[in-house]
């Protein structure tokens, strides 16, 4: 089953939004607002006391908008960092509390009579030490029952079960109307490849820490052999991993675009025995399979050839019971955070068990709870003020196209068309799932976990007949968080992340146009530019419409952005990965630039700002920008997002962004001998020059 089949780029810790024309829209109502009268942050919108003025902003801006809050602020036990993006979700998940343990004691209907049993049963302690392993039993005696490779395939591919490939259905990149069979490599028990290959001392630490993970769910589940599985286990994943693409070679849209038929994939991975498999999947009708990583899923099928089918066999087993941990009593749960939680992220303690369990209801029955958030935290005049301020970013953008001297006149037209076709989405869907088929229980967590998994595939495989439904969310309503789909050409903001500080009606205009404009709206759209989602044209086709001389304008302004982050070392040794998180740099410089010339346009008209606590306006703008990003991460946490992870560290998305932003020096009167100093000619502009 596939893990995402989306081609959604999910923005971690941003916000966004989204639309397209070339009127100027203005907000008073947002920035000047009336009501409330204070913001939540300081006087003007960002905290003051936060800073740490000692510090000269051209020799770390990140440390003089935040310095002080760096030094001070402790990272909670139970968490992997702190900062904005950690302590709004808190908010959020406490109001979604709420609502579940009040389905959980009074229901009002079906659906939330499922909702609070499903949270009743995974709160339910006693009753899950009591079952013990009885739960799992069934779900092991399926593997079992496997006596051939065509049974292995077939039980791989069913919902809960672990498989070297991955296979689902997402939408056809050639005709995004319609929706396709997908397949790609899936994800190993380590996070990323380098974890089993590199061969530095911290990693063969945690390869060492993940064979004791491994042989402690094997002794605690009273398998036989548990030191002689891990071994195998680890050598198969070894294997695997060998094969398997890195996270920069996967953001490549049109190398991972290999839509192949029965014979081509039977070609491919003969393993597979891909007609039975797909019928058995419920995919007998799918004509095509869009193969992301082709060697590494030929590679798999190599590797179910020669893998033993016991040591395939002990593998299902470990996963089935590591990846449903924390269904299973306290040893399996502690095990499972001693080792994902505490040895790869080095967080010290587990989180209370009612917050992971707003996650897994977020998974599982997330718009059943959502619908009711909306109900009671999401206000329509927060949508309005939102249109006004894409439309406001959007006018921008444009601009900044249109008069954008590295980019000739036939790739500037298809560019202003796509901005103008941008779908934005804010606040919620507008039609909810409809959860009635779903099965829940209240005495078993283990099954109703298993139970969403089906769940969510058979919708899926309903609407895989259909044309594209273009009203689905790929998050709740109560995710602080926010995404752009090349496919769909759609922007996607949830209700959670337009409040304070990102969406502040109170706040200063400069901190509005930063916080909103440049991190979330900006960004966003600037998504849709950058170097995965320019290959997507207005109606989300994977195309080349751009001239060969635009394109390789622009090719060298991306290969120098991400030379420049290649060079950032957070931490001794590991370095940003440039070609990893271009997509995301690129959008954060688009997005500022763009951001404050929009705010530059709203100067323009109401005229230029007073200075507030000894700040212009600008210097006020870039600060609020850099506090957006407040954060830190221990650095467990850390490594496993500069190996894997497409953002940049928070640091580098202000310090690593505002060096190549000529408005930034001028602000600050930053001069040749600051740290961050750029020479003119090594900085990179996205929609100028």
């Amino acid at each position: 089953m596939s893990d995402s089949a989306a081609l959604a780029s999910l923005c971690f810790m941003t916000r966004t939004i989204l639309l397209a024309t070339a009127v100027f829209v203005s907000f008073p109502s947002l920035l000047l607002a009336a009501e409330p009268t204070k913001p939540r942050y300081g006087t003007w919108g960002v905290a003051l006391a936060d800073m740490d003025r000692s510090v000269k902003p051209g020799d770390g801006f990140f440390d003089f908008a935040e310095g002080t809050w760096l030094r001070t602020a402790q990272i909670p036990a139970d968490k992997s960092g702190a900062g904005y993006n950690y302590q709004l979700p808190d908010e959020a998940e406490a109001q979604v509390r709420a609502i579940v343990e009040e389905a959980a004691a009074k229901p009002a209907d079906p659906i939330a009579q499922k909702v609070g049993d499903f949270y009743a049963a995974w709160m339910d302690d006693a009753g899950i030490e009591a079952r013990g392993l009885t739960p799992l039993k069934p779900w092991l005696a399926r593997i079992d029952a496997v006596h051939t490779r065509q049974q292995l395939v077939a039980l791989m591919m069913q919902p809960g079960y672990a498989s070297p490939v991955d296979v689902g259905v997402g939408v056809d990149q050639d005709d995004p109307t319609r929706y396709t069979a997908v397949a790609h490599q899936a994800r190993l028990g380590l996070p990323v490849r380098d974890y089993y290959l590199d061969q530095g001392e911290k990693y063969v630490g945690i390869r060492k820490a993940y064979r004791d993970y491994i042989v402690r769910i094997g002794t605690l589940a009273g398998l036989s052999d548990p030191e002689g599985r891990a071994d195998r286990i680890i050598a198969l994943e070894t294997k695997l991993s060998q094969d398997q693409w890195t996270p920069e070679q996967r953001r490549d849209p049109v190398a991972t675009h290999n839509p192949m038929t029965r014979a081509q994939l039977m070609q491919l991975a003969p393993e597979f025995d891909w007609t039975p498999t797909l019928a058995g999947m419920g995919l007998a009708n799918a004509e095509r399979v869009d193969v992301a990583e082709k060697s590494a899923v030929a590679a798999a099928g190599k590797r179910l050839a020669d893998v033993p089918l016991s040591t395939w066999k002990e593998y299902l087993t470990f996963r089935f019971i590591s990846d449903h941990a924390s269904y299973l009593p306290k040893a399996f749960d502690d095990a499972r955070f001693g080792f994902y939680s505490h040895t790869l992220n080095d967080v010290p303690e587990q989180r209370a068990r009612w917050k992971r369990g707003m996650a897994m209801i977020d998974q599982s029955l997330g718009e059943a709870v959502g619908r009711i958030y909306v109900e009671r935290h999401w206000a329509p005049e927060t949508a309005r003020l939102a249109d006004e301020m894409m439309s406001d970013i959007r006018a921008a953008y444009a601009d900044k196209i249109a008069h954008a001297a590295w980019m000739d006149e036939p790739t500037r037209k298809a560019a202003l068309t796509k901005l103008g076709t941008f779908d934005p989405r804010i606040g919620h869907p507008v039609k909810w799932i409809d959860y009635s088929n779903l099965k829940v229980g209240r005495t078993d967590p283990l099954a109703n976990a298993v139970a969403s998994d089906a769940f969510q595939w058979q919708l899926d495989l309903a609407r895989f007949p259909h044309p594209v439904d273009r009203t689905l969310w790929d998050m709740t309503p109560q995710t602080v968080n926010a995404y752009y789909d090349p496919t769909m050409n759609q922007i996607t903001v949830p209700a959670a992340i337009l409040q304070p500080p990102f969406f502040d009606a109170a706040a200063d205009p400069a901190v509005n146009y930063a916080e909103t404009g440049a991190t979330t709206i900006g960004h966003e759209m600037g998504h849709g530019f950058d170097d995965e989602g320019r290959q997507f044209d207005e109606k989300g086709r994977l195309r080349d419409w751009w001239s060969k001389a635009a394109a390789d304008k622009y090719k060298v302004k991306a290969d120098r952005l991400a030379a420049q982050f290649d060079s950032y070392e957070p931490i001794p040794g590991v370095h940003i990965k440039g070609r990893l998180t271009l997509g995301e740099n690129l959008a954060d410089l688009g997005g500022l630039e763009t951001a404050y010339a929009a705010y530059r346009r709203y100067v323009a008209r109401h005229g230029e700002p007073p200075v507030i606590d000894g700040f212009t306006g600008d210097q006020r703008f870039f600060i609020a920008y850099a506090q957006a990003w407040q954060g830190k991460r221990r650095e467990g946490a850390l490594r496993q997002q500069l190996l894997s992870n497409p953002h940049s560290p928070d640091q580098y998305r202000v310090d690593g962004i505002v060096r190549n932003f000529d408005p930034w020096y001028a602000a600050f009167n930053v001069k040749p001998g600051d740290k961050l100093y750029l020479p003119p000619d090594q900085r990179v502009h996205v929609w100028t020059e």
